[in-house]
């Protein structure tokens, strides 16, 4: 069996991280929550 986990952090950061989760009404609504929360990072990445 292969690794079904390989790394990329271009694809990280396409997928999961800010500028992407602004693009969408419901990633800003996750950013406003976690900015609400007090989350030190807002996204993963």
């Amino acid at each position: 069996m292969s690794q079904t986990y390989q790394p990329s952090s271009t694809r990280r950061k396409r997928r999961h991280g800010f500028r992407k989760k602004n693009e969408t009404a419901s990633g800003q609504a996750v950013l406003k929550r976690r900015r609400n929360k007090g989350r030190k990072n807002l996204t993963t990445v």
